[in-house]
């Protein structure tokens, strides 16, 4: 059956950052965007919101964003939380599946089609390899979470057709345009909604000499890593300034 209302909850993740579109809000496109997009073509009613601020951890997306979700009385809700969490030096992951689970059972006693994310495996190289064993950890609630409300679940850890690189932008944090397609897939797959979009193309990385790979994480550091540490370092987030995206229903 068709979906009519469709409100998307998260971060930075769900907002669509790396895939750039100057007449969206925000300048964003992202993946809830093309899924909502295909949803629209299966429905005359359709509505579609995005609640998601970028650098929003697990607990304040649940404290924000849940009850004004519900109001907008959606039949499909997708939220993907806690990546931000993990990513910091210190995190209680049983505390923080603790809270995921009471809003997830909260979103999916309304009646909605929910849908959950497992973060991606960043594998034993790069750097996320240190904090791969928490992400597993954090997963394995994801996925009982899931099993527990019966919810639909986008496994991202199992997502392992190609090089990981090819799907982040710049920043080595957010996914570019083809990841973000990818993810959009992903959701309708799981959604078992056909669609006939047509895939982008691969990006193809250049093969960079050792001096080149070493000036290139210079700048990482100096534009992306950098201003990452000095804002957990003041407190602050990169979302502390940005409005919600698509705050009420609308077509797309």
């Amino acid at each position: 059956m068709p979906f009519h209302r469709y409100v998307a909850l998260g971060d930075s993740f769900t907002e669509g950052l790396g895939d750039p579109d100057p007449a969206r809000p925000n300048g964003l496109r992202g993946w809830a965007d093309r899924v909502a997009e295909v949803l629209a073509t299966q429905s005359d009613d359709f509505g579609y919101a995005n609640l998601a601020i970028r650098g929003r951890k697990l607990k304040p997306i649940v404290a924000e964003q849940i009850e004004p979700a519900l109001a907008l009385s959606p039949d499909l809700i997708t939220i993907h939380a806690g990546a931000n969490d993990v990513l910091r030096p210190k995190v209680d992951l049983d505390d923080l599946a603790s809270a995921y689970d009471a809003a997830v059972e909260r979103l999916s006693s309304s009646g909605a089609q929910v849908v959950l994310f497992t973060i991606f495996d960043p594998g034993n190289t790069g750097i996320y390899a240190a904090l791969r064993g928490r992400m597993a950890i954090f997963n394995e609630w994801v996925r009982e979470i899931s099993e527990k409300h019966g919810t639909t679940l986008v496994d991202m850890w199992r997502m392992r057709d190609g090089d990981h690189a090819t799907v982040f932008d710049t920043d080595r944090m957010h996914l570019n345009s083809f990841g973000h397609q990818k993810i959009s897939f992903a959701v309708l797959d799981a959604l078992g909604v056909e669609h006939d979009v047509a895939p982008l193309d691969r990006p193809v990385l250049p093969t960079l000499t050792r001096s080149e790979q070493l000036r290139a994480n210079a700048i990482w550091t100096r534009d992306f890593l950098g201003p990452w540490v000095h804002r957990r370092l003041t407190g602050r987030s990169s979302g502390d300034s940005v409005e919600v995206k698509r705050p009420t229903l609308g077509p797309i």
